[in-house]
């Protein structure tokens, strides 16, 4: 007699499928494993991420690092009141002013933020920039030298610091809201001309960037897609199609190239 076909089709998925039963109840792994995963979920909403080694890894990079705050104070307040955590403090608006980084108008910029997932941004943050940005040179796309690491932040936080330094598109990177597969998912989202005031729809957004999704190498050839038909184009959101897929099917068996300096 074959086995349970299901079983063969959990090889393929984190999704909670074939779980099986004891009498009228799941048994009591499954449930376990269920109480485990909304365990870690909940961590990754509440834990503060530790930028420590995400700086250092970005230094490591070539990057120099600014942390800024949103006006969310803690995270008890920044889940209660999500417009908070998509503007600036006062302090973080004065260290980007007195930067004098405005000046020369950079055409891309950075930011990492922590989002509603500790897990992803320490994880994930720094692969995806080692990949991304020798990508984003090749292709001739000047990135400013600072990434800016963003505390309490909402997707939206990158519009402000993009305006700040009159970028024409900002990246930023941010812990997306954990399911109870993927505690640890990173979110990637471009927005041509930031403002505030930026509608969801004017973005591109790369999800589920982990090992177990979407791969650091498959996201940088996303990215550096967007990045380049958005700066052509002048636009992101719904009217720029993503169009990466035959570059991600070339660059599997090609290595990214050198980065011999930060632009």
């Amino acid at each position: 007699m074959n086995g349970d076909p299901w079983q063969t089709l959990r090889r393929f998925t984190d999704a909670r499928i074939a779980l099986g039963r004891t009498g009228h109840a799941l048994p009591a792994a499954e449930v376990l494993r269920f109480q485990l995963a909304h365990a870690q979920a909940r961590d990754a909403v509440g834990q503060p991420v530790d930028f420590a080694p995400l700086e250092a890894g970005l230094r490591g990079l070539g990057y120099a690092v600014t942390t800024l705050h949103s006006q969310a104070g803690d995270r008890a307040t920044y889940l209660k009141r999500p417009d908070w955590g998509r503007l600036l403090d006062p302090l973080s608006q004065r260290q980007l002013v007195e930067s004098g980084a405005g000046s020369n108008r950079p055409e891309v910029v950075w930011v990492i933020g922590d989002g509603l997932s500790a897990f992803a941004v320490e994880r994930h943050a720094v692969p995806v920039m080692e990949q991304a940005a020798p990508r984003l040179a090749a292709a001739g796309i000047a990135v400013h030298p600072t990434v800016f690491l963003a505390r309490q932040a909402r997707v939206a936080l990158g519009d402000e610091i993009g305006a700040a330094l009159n970028a024409r598109l900002v990246i930023m990177l941010i812990g997306e809201r954990p399911g109870l597969s993927s505690p640890d998912s990173l979110g990637i989202y471009l927005t041509f001309e930031p403002r505030h005031g930026r509608q969801n729809a004017e973005r591109n957004c790369i999800s589920n960037v982990r090992p177990a999704g979407l791969s650091y190498q498959q996201a940088a050839v996303k990215v550096t897609w967007l990045a380049r038909e958005a700066l052509r184009l002048g636009l992101t959101g719904v009217g720029l199609k993503d169009g990466s897929d035959d570059l991600a099917l070339e660059s599997q068996s090609t290595p990214p190239p050198a980065l011999d300096h930060q632009g």
